[in-house]
């Protein structure tokens, strides 16, 4: 009596470990690819929605929902929907390291797209890297987002420290430039645009003549740009993002000084151009790519442009135009990785991409197994007349 019990507690134990262990069939929802199901992929945003740079993250997320909107609207990817969650960082740290908290542990996204900026990713990739959660393409310029190399961080734009080194160079070759000063906020983000004019400087032996950092939530320059101005400079070099550029540029026009300025990535917004008095004409800005107005002659870009104004009332910025090459290039990514959608599929995906191409004739963006920064070209603009302007077409470099 006890043997057949026995046997039978045995053919049990035997039967519900061999449901425990079946192997998943291809295409089929498992436990083990985090955030996709049979029908859904689940993909994370944390950005600033109501902070100082909300100008810039909210137009991106538009166009990050409104890429996957359409392509959901026509079936998904190999059956599958695009779910996008979307956190408000309000460009604080701690609300970041929140955001992405409730994104990896209880949303259990498949990967993030788009987030930002600088101090916050580098706040929370060492727990999205922990929960083997990739980050594609942030809103950041920092060379952090990519460096050092590690499977799950693929950073797309030229980095700040390039943009600011090629800049500084254009500069002093061919406008004459000799007298360089530095403003910069007191961040991760703002040090990585001050390290490349130090750089480049010393590149052409030179010094910054001048210096000047001051916290994101600062209102009054006076005292920086007299800074600037009583040491004589012909340049200054700027780590700032919206707002402060356009006080610093309204400073220096109440001061009577014509100084060029040129900014980065952070600072190439309609927001800057369009400030009313047009305070920021004749600044200058770097660039991963180019802004491309809803006039230009492209008719996918006036598509883009009139189906965004539809769905948002308000017109792309170029935050709106990276985050709109950001999503697409994911779809392309993820109709590569096919219906058996893995983390691994999804990562050798990512490492395919050659010589991809937006709409807005944007750089070409590769990856490889080992290389996962898209792009290091950067251009130069101009505002004229609250628009931004090519100075040049082509790129440039250090």
């Amino acid at each position: 009596m006890q043997t057949t019990r026995a046997f039978a507690r045995r053919s049990m134990l035997a039967g519900a470990a061999s449901i425990l262990f079946t192997p998943a069939l291809p295409g089929s929802a498992t436990a083990a690819t985090r955030g996709v199901t049979d029908t859904e992929i689940t993909i994370g945003m944390m950005t600033d929605l109501s902070g100082v740079t909300a100008v810039q993250g909210s137009n991106a997320a538009k166009a990050i929902r409104m890429a996957f909107d359409a392509a959901n609207a026509q079936g998904g990817i190999a059956g599958r929907k695009i779910h996008l969650i979307v956190e408000d960082d309000e460009y604080l740290v701690p609300k970041a390291v929140q955001a992405m908290n409730k994104l990896l542990n209880r949303d259990n996204i498949f990967f993030a797209i788009g987030s930002g900026g600088t101090p916050h990713m580098d706040a929370v990739l060492p727990s999205m890297i922990e929960k083997q959660v990739p980050n594609v393409f942030p809103l950041t310029c920092a060379r952090s987002m990519y460096e050092p190399f590690n499977r799950y961080k693929f950073g797309q734009f030229a980095s700040y420290y390039d943009q600011m080194r090629a800049a500084v160079k254009f500069f002093v070759e061919t406008r004459g430039k000799k007298t360089i000063g530095a403003m910069y906020q007191d961040t991760d983000f703002g040090k990585d645009v001050y390290a490349g004019a130090v750089a480049q400087t010393a590149a052409m032996g030179l010094k910054l003549a001048a210096v000047t950092a001051h916290r994101p939530t600062d209102t009054d320059f006076n005292a920086a740009v007299t800074r600037m101005h009583d040491a004589g400079c012909d340049l200054i070099s700027m780590g700032t993002i919206v707002k402060d550029t356009i006080i610093i540029m309204q400073t220096a026009r109440k001061m009577g000084w014509n100084v060029e300025f040129v900014g980065q990535f952070a600072s190439y917004a309609n927001a800057v151009a369009e400030a009313p008095g047009e305070p920021a004409d004749g600044f200058y800005s770097m660039s991963p790519a180019l802004y491309r107005y809803g006039d230009d002659p492209r008719p996918a870009v006036r598509a883009f442009c009139k189906a965004f104004r539809a769905a948002n009332g308000i017109d792309p910025n170029y935050l709106g135009e990276a985050g709109y090459t950001q999503a697409m290039f994911v779809l392309d990514v993820l109709r590569k990785a096919g219906r058996d959608l893995t983390l691994d599929s999804f990562l050798a995906a990512m490492e395919s991409m050659k010589d991809w191409r937006d709409i807005f004739d944007g750089p070409p963006l590769s990856l490889s197994a080992t290389n996962h920064h898209a792009s290091s070209q950067s251009f130069l603009s101009v505002v004229n007349k609250t628009r931004w302007t090519p100075v040049l077409e082509a790129p440039l470099s250090f």
